[in-house]
């Protein structure tokens, strides 16, 4: 609204779930803090799982505003606490969970990541042991060229116009990368805690891609029958079928994965992104039209709605366990 945006109908729009009597509860932050009290909370992902942890910032600053706890200098791998609540937030920048190497500044010309795909980011695997919740994320960043390595040997890239590189789809990466991600977390015997797959945030260009002129100009949401473009319905997919996949180990040596899926409630929302309103009008950036990320407040809050409730239950599942173990 500082930058210009008109309208304010996309910070009243709520997500109402279908065949549900009652509506989902507006986020409580009280509540929130005394749940997670004394307990620790990753966010590891791109922008877009920043945005999602800013978002419930925000919202706990209802309550609270954390103190600046970092270890680590750089604003990708800060750490908040919450003094009353000896509660922390700490973000992990991954932006594809796996390792990877950005290309070189400047460089134009074959510009290209190097994914590894069956090594995890061990900027987030080693210390991801130390935390009750993690919410793991990815997606858009999977769009761009890459090199895409296994066993340290090049065996394919997505759009890097390379010679003599067998070109793949983006969603081979994609589903190696959830693969390897969850591999990783199953074999840390230190995580006991819960694990969240947050899905796939779609963006809503219309008229061109993000450089070439697209934007997100709609006002309200979209009808619950519209369907999703075919790239975030596969996209979505294939972190399903990764997750259960993953889930079916995990249950084995006992861990808990949890899916937060929240694709659906997002895709609804073409309403709710920056578009131009995302900083001042003369700013030199190269994201102009910014319909991936999301306004605050808007709709990026209803997945702490949905975080919230999983804890809750969660919460209500341990309690539930420990009353039935001293009555055994």
């Amino acid at each position: 609204m500082r930058f210009g945006r008109p309208d304010t109908d996309f910070i009243k729009w709520k997500w109402k779930p279908h065949g549900c009597e009652d509506d989902l509860p507006v986020f409580d932050p009280l509540r929130f803090l005394e749940t997670v009290r004394g307990k620790t909370m990753a966010f590891v992902g791109d922008s877009v799982s920043r945005n999602h942890m800013q978002s419930l910032i925000c919202l706990l600053s209802q309550v609270e505003y954390p103190v600046d706890a970092s270890v680590n200098t750089s604003d990708y791998f800060k750490r908040w606490t919450y003094e009353t609540y000896n509660f922390t937030i700490a973000p992990f920048w991954s932006t594809h969970l796996v390792k990877s190497t950005e290309p070189e500044p400047g460089k134009t010309e074959h510009s290209v990541f190097d994914l590894y795909l069956d090594e995890a980011d061990e900027r987030w695997t080693a210390e991801i042991g130390d935390f009750d919740y993690v919410i793991i994320s990815s997606g858009h960043w999977h769009y761009r060229p890459s090199v895409y390595y296994e066993n340290n040997t090049i065996i394919g890239c997505r759009y890097c116009q390379l010679p003599n590189i067998t070109d793949f789809s983006m969603f081979y990466g994609y589903r190696k990368a959830f693969r390897t991600a969850f591999k990783a977390i199953l074999d840390t015997e230190t995580f006991e805690g819960v694990l969240y797959l947050r899905t796939f945030a779609p963006s809503h260009f219309e008229g061109g891609l993000w450089n070439e002129g697209g934007n997100c100009l709609r006002r309200g949401p979209y009808q619950r029958n519209e369907t999703q473009d075919d790239v975030t319905m596969k996209l979505h997919r294939i972190q399903v079928e990764e997750f259960e996949r993953a889930e079916v180990e995990a249950k084995r040596k006992g861990k808990r994965f949890r899916l937060l899926d929240t694709t659906q409630a997002m895709w609804l929302r073409p309403d709710g992104h920056p578009s131009r309103y995302g900083h001042l009008p003369e700013a030199n950036v190269s994201l102009y039209n910014d319909c991936v990320h999301w306004c605050l407040p808007g709709p990026i809050d209803n997945l702490n709605d949905f975080l919230l409730a999983m804890i809750k239950r969660e919460e209500e599942k341990g309690l539930l366990a420990q009353v039935r173990k001293m009555m055994s």
